[in-house]
């Protein structure tokens, strides 16, 4: 007998959600096979069994919380798969009470059709909480979802492609609208349970804002350099770098190192009484998912040049987009950049990450009329940039020295070479 645990998962993470069981009690399942997937506040991980046998006990229902280390499976070793039992079981019992007499034909339609739905609606569905969520939402039936996945699961984007297929021919029937509750039953709401990784957003976010004293302060960046220079490189640097492109994001990036190595408290966290100054630059790029905001972390950008840096950002966006993230791509980042002009965003205080000091936010370029001197204004591609910071690490001196910093390596770009 082997007992399924949920794994350690890292140091910040005690607890996890079961997302989706991929096997039931009775099931037969192989040693090293995927039997539940957990969602944690950063990524899903999915739980392997470490012995081949057959699941004789869940512990845990999906929408669970379990603790680190908690049982949520029993494997029996040789046990005999419970649908093989019960196959036979059912059909000595129909070969038994099968009557003698023949019974119409009408009748015999009438059963099989009665059979086909009750196989139809024992099957066990597999399905991501997205997708559940999504197939909810937009009244689809996830029985005539088709999944891609080896295993059958359903992910959202299976369910969005049943969505705009064709209609098959079906009966009409009258769909029930969603049960909807209100404190105001003149007004109509739909509840929804909040995801695990929702909730957990939610509690961090509140956290941050209750256990620092967060100010955001501003500047803007005429981007005119840095595009031009972009423009006349990226051409060269995609070949010379196996078709990596030459985004504005390794820019920032460099420039944000830069910053730090000049105003090492922005690289800092409290702990207790004590301030540790890290001596590494280990930079968290905020990703847009389908279930939320993820943090993956670009490692030792210091070391990295500007195609190792866009390299790392694609691979870790491709990642994000697939749910491939690992607790190793999202843990001990020491600073983080927001973008959030891919979203038409102008301007924004963006909440710092965790126990981080600060955080970057960028924001759209917008052409607009710049004065170069007293005499002359023309119009520039511009970006408002905005540094939210611990105010209890951060004195205001050290953030506008910051982000003047960024703002003059951004517009001097040549000097970001001599950084690197």
């Amino acid at each position: 007998m082997a007992e399924i645990r949920v794994p350690e998962l890292a140091e910040s993470i005690t607890e996890g959600t079961i997302s989706t069981w991929f096997k039931q009690v009775g099931d037969s399942v192989e040693k090293g096979e995927n039997i539940v997937e957990l969602e944690t506040d950063k990524v899903n991980v999915e739980v392997i069994s470490e012995e081949a046998g057959v699941i004789t006990e869940l512990k845990a229902a999906e929408g669970d919380t379990v603790e680190v280390g908690s049982v949520i499976a029993i494997v029996e070793a040789g046990g005999t798969p419970k649908a093989s039992n019960d196959a036979s079981q059912q059909e000595t019992a129909k070969s038994e009470e099968q009557p003698v007499e023949q019974s119409e034909p009408k009748e015999e339609v009438k059963s099989e059709e009665k059979t086909e739905a009750a196989d139809k609606s024992s099957e066990r569905i597999v399905a991501t909480p997205s997708a559940r969520r999504y197939a909810r939402e937009n009244g689809i039936d996830l029985s005539d979802v088709n999944s891609k996945d080896p295993r059958g699961l359903i992910r959202s984007h299976d369910v969005k492609n049943a969505q705009s297929a064709p209609a098959q021919s079906a009966p009409t029937q009258k769909s029930e609208a969603p049960k909807q509750t209100a404190s105001n039953p003149e007004k109509p709401v739909i509840r929804e349970k909040m995801s695990r990784r929702r909730q957990t957003i939610a509690k961090k976010l509140l956290e941050v804002s209750n256990n620092t004293a967060m100010l955001t302060t501003f500047n803007e960046v005429d981007m005119t350099n840095v595009m031009e220079l972009r423009k006349r490189k990226k051409d060269k640097f995609q070949e010379d770098h196996n078709g990596t492109r030459l985004g504005f994001m390794s820019f920032f990036t460099k420039a944000v190192v830069a910053a730090l190595k000049k105003y090492p408290a922005v690289n800092a966290e409290i702990d207790g009484d004590e301030l540790i100054l890290k001596q590494f630059y280990d930079i968290g790029v905020a990703v847009s998912t389908e279930e939320g905001l993820v943090v993956p972390v670009v490692r030792d950008c210091d070391k990295k040049n500007f195609a190792e840096i866009e390299g790392s950002i694609y691979d870790l966006a491709v990642k994000a987009r697939d749910k491939k993230l690992s607790l190793d791509d999202m843990m001990g980042g020491s600073f983080t950049i927001t973008n959030g002009g891919v979203f038409g965003s102008l301007m924004s205080t963006p909440i710092i990450n965790g126990t981080q000091a600060a955080i970057l936010g960028m924001h759209s370029i917008v052409t607009r009329p710049v004065a170069i001197d007293k005499e002359r204004m023309e119009n520039r591609p511009m970006m408002y940039i905005a540094l939210s910071y611990d105010h209890r690490i951060i004195d205001g001196k050290e953030a506008v020295g910051f982000l003047k910093t960024i703002k003059e390596l951004i517009e001097s770009p040549e000097d970001l070479l001599l950084e690197s």
